[in-house]
C-alpha cells in the first residue's frame, strides 16, 4: 500500500469521529443534555455560574460550555483549585469563596478535592460509610455570602444566567434558598438531588424549585436537570 493511499484510509476511518464526536467533561452527561438545547443556536455565547466549581475540567459541567466560547462565574473556595481556574479559565470570573450566610465558615478539604464540603454531618456521615478511603487533610476558614449577594456584585449589569451548576457536597438547597429569584433566574439548573422521576413530588429540593417555576428538564445518576419554565 503506497503513502497517499494509506493516508487516505486513515482520514477515512478516523475523520469522522473527530468531526462528530462531543467531549462531556461533566459527571454525568449533564453539560450534554444541555447542549442537546442550545445545539440549534449556532455562534451562541452564553453565560454560566458554577457554584462549588471543583476544577477547570474534571466533573465539570461548564468546561463544554467554556470551550464553547461561552464565559461566566466559578466559585470554588479550595485555594488549589482556584489557582487552576485561574489559569486555565482567564475568561471567567473566579471567585476564591463559598456561599453562605455571610459569616466565615470552616471548609473541610479531603484527601479527594471532590468531596471538599462545609457540612460537618456530612463529614461524620462519610466516616461512618467509607471508613479511611476518604478522609479530611486540613480545615480552612473561608468567607461566605448568600448567592444573591454574590451575583449582585459580580454578575455583569443586565447579564442574563443561562445555567446555574451547583455541587456543595450536602448544602446545595441552602446555596438555592440564598439567591433572589425575583432578580435572578437562570435558564438551567443543574444540581445534585439523586432522585428518580417517581420520587420527584416528595424532593424537598424539587418541591422548592417548583414552586420558584422551574420544572424537571432531566435526570442523570447524581444531578438533576432543571428548566424554567418560561422556557417551554
Amino acid at each position: 500500500m503506497n503513502a497517499k493511499k494509506l493516508i487516505f484510509n486513515i482520514i477515512h476511518c478516523f475523520l469522522p469521529t473527530l468531526l462528530y464526536k462531543k467531549a462531556s467533561y461533566s459527571q454525568g452527561g449533564e453539560d450534554m443534555i444541555l447542549a442537546s438545547f442550545y445545539d440549534g443556536k449556532k455562534g451562541y455565547k452564553g453565560f454560566y455560574v458554577d457554584v462549588g466549581a471543583h476544577h477547570p475540567f474534571r466533573f465539570s459541567n461548564t468546561a463544554f460550555f467554556y470551550r464553547k466560547g461561552w464565559k461566566g462565574i466559578n466559585i470554588e473556595p479550595t485555594p488549589s483549585l482556584f489557582k487552576a481556574f485561574h489559569r486555565f479559565r482567564k475568561r471567567d470570573f473566579n471567585l476564591k469563596l463559598a456561599v453562605g450566610n455571610g459569616a466565615p465558615a470552616v471548609f473541610n478539604i479531603y484527601n479527594d478535592d471532590a468531596l471538599n464540603t462545609f457540612s460537618n454531618e456530612l463529614v461524620a456521615d462519610r466516616k461512618k460509610r467509607v471508613g479511611d478511603k476518604y478522609y479530611v487533610i486540613d480545615k480552612i476558614e473561608i468567607p461566605t455570602f448568600p448567592l444573591s449577594h454574590i451575583l449582585d456584585k459580580y454578575l455583569p449589569k443586565d447579564q442574563k444566567i443561562d445555567i446555574l451548576s451547583v455541587d456543595v457536597e450536602g448544602l446545595d438547597l441552602f446555596v438555592l434558598k440564598s439567591n433572589d429569584w425575583d432578580r435572578f433566574r437562570p435558564d438551567f439548573i443543574i444540581v445534585e438531588c439523586q432522585m428518580s422521576i417517581d420520587e420527584s413530588a416528595q424532593n424537598e429540593l424539587y418541591q422548592y424549585l417548583h414552586s420558584k417555576g422551574y420544572i424537571v428538564f432531566g435526570i442523570t445518576r447524581l444531578n438533576c436537570i432543571f428548566m424554567n419554565k418560561n422556557l417551554v
